[in-house]
């Protein structure tokens, strides 16, 4: 599975509903041993279903991904990603630290988390628009302040872009695919990048993890980025898009041997 990531200058022409609710995301990145695909693979089968029951979430998408984690029509039988929204950050802690995902984590060979708060958002998910995250929403109680190491003086910023595709224009769409995924690869700035799928070809997401604005701006705004993003809003490729700009509140663990921390508290942390 695959994306093209869009630009702040496409999604600004969409308008965002007024009746979004304030949330925090609780973003999860999995690269599973190879002993324990099928269970990874039965979670993408079971789907947000899994997830109806924990408190104070709002909504969940269990995804696949492309080849290595990337952006390819190839896909990976080992790479997952959650993308959840939670009423507070207390719930979106409750959550990391639950069994259901201490289960990932323990079939983790790399495992990736963060709780992020929604700076700004354009467009729809399934038909829903992303309100900001309010002070409340970002508040964490007492009793997490307790437990939780100090958070990072310098957090990353997140983007996180997502469409679903016209079947009839889905070649098209995937002939811009090679070219910007070599430029995210190659991108200064970039720490950490996945793409991700709900369906194969058609409903596709990206999450990226930026050191400073100035690096995700350039990014979308230059070479085979924006010639992609320029050619999704010409030939009009998406019937729904979203694009998010998120600030990392709390993360923890490794993606592609690079360590991230662990602010989030995790008493272990997946590793190969």
């Amino acid at each position: 599975m695959a994306v093209i990531t869009e630009i702040p200058t496409v999604m600004d022409k969409l308008k965002s509903s007024g009746n979004a609710l304030a949330s925090v995301v609780v973003a999860v990145l999995v690269d599973f041993r190879k002993a324990h695909r099928s269970w990874g693979w039965m979670r993408l089968v079971a789907g947000p279903s899994a997830w109806r029951a924990v408190p104070g979430l709002l909504s969940a998408k269990v995804m696949g991904s492309g080849h290595n984690g990337g952006f390819t029509l190839r896909p990976s039988a080992t790479h997952q990603g959650l993308l959840c929204r939670f009423e507070d950050t207390d719930s979106a802690l409750d959550f990391l630290h639950s069994e259901q995902v201490r289960a990932y984590r323990e079939r983790a060979r790399e495992c990736w988390a963060g709780v992020l708060a929604i700076t700004s958002a354009r467009g729809l998910w399934d038909q829903q628009s992303w309100g900001p995250s309010d002070a409340p929403s970002q508040q964490i109680s007492q009793a997490w302040q307790q437990r939780l190491p100090p958070a990072p003086t310098h957090a990353p910023l997140a983007v996180i872009t997502r469409a679903s595709i016209h079947p009839a224009k889905a070649a098209a769409f995937w002939r811009y695919a090679p070219a910007a995924q070599a430029s995210l690869d190659q991108a200064e700035g970039c720490q950490l990048a996945m793409g991700l799928g709900e369906a194969p070809l058609l409903r596709q997401c990206t999450f990226s993890l930026w050191q400073d604005e100035a690096a995700m701006h350039r990014y979308a705004r230059e070479g085979a980025h924006q010639i992609a993003s320029q050619a999704a809003w010409r030939h009009g490729f998406f019937s729904e898009s979203l694009f998010v700009h998120l600030r990392v509140l709390r993360m923890a663990g490794q993606w592609r041997a690079q360590s991230f921390g662990n602010s989030l508290g995790w008493s272990e942390l997946a590793h190969g």
